[in-house]
């Protein structure tokens, strides 16, 4: 293999597995921001050997194993291993490790409580309390989702030095209140709910439609995104939102297949077909959300932004072709979505709705109203969907500019090739 394909194995490597490392370490040294430095010695230890030895079979588990062995000689080094070994109190994995030789065993072999997993501790490690709102989002999307803070930024619609102040110190903060790496019980778990469940759908944003690069999808976070909102679902039965959010997800992936064709370009939805979509997990969504609707209705409450999301979602899943789809009904949904969770991007996406429910004259002075809007200056679908309305009422080189200028803003490079295309099929 090649340095080139050395290097790239190692970039997809570790966008997958960085989470996973950083997660298993801060269990032994009970602290994010070391554990991230850890991890990071993990992988110029893996930039160092692969291109002389070759990638190993197993290069999750090679990455993992250097990490922890970088965590144990840093306890080892440590002039206050006594007090490090007092706060953390009966550990089994750490003292193991200090005894056993081959301490990854020992570490692997440990007796895990009853939430057994790593992944978990870590978002309610970094939705603590301690930390504001934004600064628990971009923290758990960097450690959990691997995302740069270019990525994390344009998730939040934030200039980019915002989002690298904000992780900083919020391991700083962490660490200086010396932060335990669990997940909370009781009234503390509540408290995180909010901010964990925002936390996951947007790593499985990221994953459904890629902020930039070559691909339009990354599988692996959407399907990480499911796997922590599943797990979360078993923890936290009785919270509507919960099963919300993770009914909003299992629908949304069930499109996956048909969201490309056979050379990876993004195929929109109402051209996508619909024969592909995942029957099993439309299945899974729909069983969710009304577990979700039947928590509302038994707390007397109303449904949750995610809820509402998702029963968005299956209108289009419950449509066997897009002529039947319940335009009017989604409309009402964004409404309702619009008064528990205002937002530009709420009332952009309720502009489609109205288009396609009332026409797009309609929808264009719904648009037209957002135009100066600060946080969608940078966004590429404001002129992206102005252009189709555009086009829509015959208005064709006004469309071709608003599609070139949706282009000139997309990071991603599927979306920016569909853009220009639109662009010129217009110019023909």
């Amino acid at each position: 293999m090649s340095a080139e394909a050395t290097h790239r194995a190692i970039d997809a490597v570790w966008r997958i597995e960085s989470a996973r490392i950083v997660a298993g370490v801060a269990r032994l040294v009970r602290d994010i921001g070391l554990a991230e430095e850890l991890a990071q010695d993990a992988l110029i230890a893996a930039l160092e050997h692969w291109p002389r030895d070759g990638v190993p079979d197993n290069p999750g588990a090679w990455l993992m194993t250097t990490a922890k062995h970088r965590a144990l000689d840093r306890l080892r080094r440590d002039k206050r291993l006594g007090e490090k070994l007092d706060e953390i109190g009966a550990d089994l994995e750490a003292q193991q490790a200090l005894v056993v030789p081959d301490f990854v065993d020992a570490l692997d072999a440990a007796r895990e409580d009853e939430i057994g997993d790593d992944l978990l501790r870590l978002i309610f490690t970094a939705c603590h309390p301690v930390l504001g709102t934004e600064a628990r989002l971009a923290l758990t999307l960097k450690l959990l989702g691997g995302l740069s803070t270019e990525e994390i930024a344009r998730a939040f619609l934030v200039a980019e030095p915002t989002v690298a102040q904000r992780i900083v110190r919020a391991k700083r903060t962490l660490s200086a209140a010396r932060v335990p790496f669990e997940v909370p019980r009781g009234p503390a778990l509540h408290e995180r709910l909010a901010s964990v469940l925002e936390v996951i759908y947007l790593i499985f944003n990221e994953g459904y439609t890629a902020t930039s690069g070559g691909d339009w999808m990354r599988p692996a976070l959407t399907g990480e995104a499911l796997r922590l909102g599943r797990v979360l679902a078993e923890l936290a039965p009785a919270e509507p939102e919960v099963h919300g959010l993770v009914a909003l997800m299992e629908l949304q992936a069930s499109r996956a297949a048909a969201r490309v064709d056979a050379q990876g370009r993004p195929v929109l939805l109402m051209e996508q077909n619909r024969g592909r979509w995942d029957r099993l997990l439309i299945r899974r969504g729909l069983l969710a959300l009304e577990r979700a609707e039947a928590l509302c209705v038994q707390g007397g409450g109303a449904l949750g932004p995610y809820a509402l999301q998702a029963g968005i979602a299956a209108c289009h899943a419950r449509a066997g072709t897009p002529d039947e789809t319940d335009w009017p009904r989604i409309v009402a949904l964004y409404d309702a979505l619009a008064q528990v969770s205002p937002s530009p991007v709420v009332e952009l996406n309720r502009a489609v709705a109205v288009g396609m429910a009332f026409g797009p004259a309609a929808a264009l002075e719904l648009v037209d109203a957002l135009a100066d809007e600060p946080s969608l200056k940078q966004y590429q679908w404001l002129p992206s969907v102005r252009a189709d309305l555009l086009a829509k009422l015959g208005r064709h080189e006004e469309a071709r500019a608003e599609f070139e200028r949706a282009a000139a803003l997309a990071r991603n490079e599927r979306e920016r090739e569909l853009l220009q295309q639109r662009a010129r099929a217009l110019a023909g």
